[in-house]
């Protein structure tokens, strides 16, 4: 018999009567959402070319609304077990306390909404950890599945705009990446070419990895033409984020293939993802793309000059008698040294979330503009920035060390408990959620969160821990 309230009637009490095998859909669905939702909503400021980036902020919200509800009626069903106590209440606390600094910074307004062209407030980091936690609560192993799918779909949707961008230059802010340097850089939907390699990194692990556990011939092709896309548009992010990415993409591949006791050919897919890449760096070099004549990385010039200054002017841009802005190892030690100077000094609470550049701000340029906004005060303070591309850094200066702590806690309980999860149940979907957020937890080393790859992050962290019960799915 249906459970009822009092006496309302079943359908107003749908939550109660709401199975596991029901929650998995509605989570399936919230899933595919907030895979698609940030890079749909980003086709409109790039095709109007009007650059209104938040526009995109609004996929970000409906996704995460979506998954807000999600993840309360997982709570509510009580499907957060005692084994999920740690990761769930580390959330928690990283939100309350992220909030704690927004309210006590320079502008609490920016902390809870983020800065405009960026997003990453205290509302964006809210969305995340519903993400986090609707998908944890899942039971169905049809929603680890829905994501790579998801993964997959949102990559490619990228990529058609990476291809057009390299190739013609146009819908894009960087095909300048100097006053003279045309490298046709590819930012695919994920609005900075830094962004898009985290994305494309993730994409490649899924692909290959979807590769090897999926049987059907059609999806095995669909994935092994995804990693070879993913790859070929990666070299054009021309950023040690790409490299990165691809590199540990194929490493989870080859360790899944031998964790898993899989056929040794598949290592075969390894191929499509170096020849395109090694395709990639000899088109740039015989001078077919951009007026560039030789490959290399310009992570510096993307990072300070094209992204933060150049396009949403939320940062000056690079001095260049302090830093030689080609030299990748340099441009990363001192945006690492600057941001651990600046956790020195507000350890507690940071300089609240996305506003690691307001204690850099030297000048407020008194007399050059009537009514100055923020972004004009952040363009003439030159040498400031707005991101250190090592997340555990950046969690740090914004929100505080106890709100990095948690982060890290967070991560390295998805890391244990998704371990835990593959020697119970030797299930390779579970497996390929471990070996993802382990990518993930890398490439935070040097990239940073992004409305772009943050919430698919977030899906992968949730799942790899959620307790699939794969014989119940097979009885229904």
């Amino acid at each position: 018999m249906a459970k009822q309230l009092f006496n309302t009637s079943e359908k107003s009490n749908f939550i109660l009567n709401m199975t596991e095998d029901s929650y998995s859909r509605l989570a399936s669905a919230g899933i595919l959402t907030a895979c698609f939702s940030t890079s749909a909503a980003t086709i409109i400021p790039i095709v109007m070319g009007n650059r209104a980036y938040s526009v995109s902020a609004i996929g970000t919200a409906v996704a995460g609304t979506l998954c807000m509800v999600i993840a309360i009626i997982g709570l509510i069903k009580k499907y957060v077990g005692k084994k999920l106590l740690v990761p769930v209440c580390a959330m928690g606390f990283m939100l309350v306390w992220g909030f704690i600094s927004a309210m006590a910074s320079e502008d609490p307004a920016v902390g809870i909404y983020g800065f405009s062209g960026r997003g990453e407030g205290m509302l964006t980091i809210t969305f995340y950890g519903c993400f986090f936690i609707a998908a944890a609560c899942v039971r169905r192993e049809r929603a680890l599945k829905t994501l790579i799918f998801g993964i997959l779909g949102n990559g490619l949707l990228n990529c058609v705009f990476g291809l057009i961008q390299i190739f013609t230059g146009k819908l894009s802010d960087f095909a300048l990446i100097g006053s003279d340097l045309s490298a046709n850089a590819a930012s695919g939907l994920s609005q900075s070419p830094m962004f898009l390699a985290m994305v494309l990194g993730i994409s490649i692990g899924a692909a290959l990895l979807g590769f090897a556990i999926f049987t059907g011939k059609p999806e095995k092709i669909l994935c092994i033409v995804s990693a070879a896309v993913f790859s070929f548009v990666n070299v054009f992010t021309y950023s040690l984020l790409g490299i990165c990415g691809t590199a540990l993409a194929v490493i989870a591949a080859i360790v899944f293939i031998f964790a898993a006791k899989k056929p040794k050919k598949l290592l075969v897919s390894v191929i499509a993802v170096i020849v395109p890449f090694v395709s990639g760096i000899l088109l740039v070099n015989a001078g077919a793309v951009g007026n560039i004549s030789q490959y290399r990385l310009y992570d510096g010039r993307i990072l300070w000059f094209a992204d933060s200054y150049m396009r949403i002017n939320s940062s000056g841009t690079y001095d260049g008698k302090l830093i030689d802005i080609d030299d990748t190892e340099e441009v990363y030690y001192t945006l690492n040294r600057k941001t651990k100077d600046i956790i020195s000094s507000s350890k507690l609470l940071g300089t609240g979330p996305d506003q690691l550049i307001y204690p850099q701000i030297y000048t407020t340029g008194d007399g050059v503009y009537a009514n100055p906004t923020v972004e004009d005060i952040a363009i003439i303070n030159k040498g400031t920035f707005d991101r250190v591309y090592n997340e555990y850094l950046n969690a740090a200066a914004t929100r505080g060390i106890p709100s990095a702590a948690a982060f890290v806690l967070i991560l390295l309980s998805a890391v244990v408990m998704g371990f835990r999860n593959f020697r119970k149940s030797r299930n390779q979907l579970t497996l390929a959620m471990l070996l993802m957020t382990v990518m993930s937890g890398l490439l935070f080393l040097i990239g940073c969160s992004s409305t772009a790859f943050s919430p698919i992050f977030w899906l992968i962290a949730g799942l790899g821990i959620a307790e699939i019960n794969k014989k119940e799915e097979q009885k229904e």
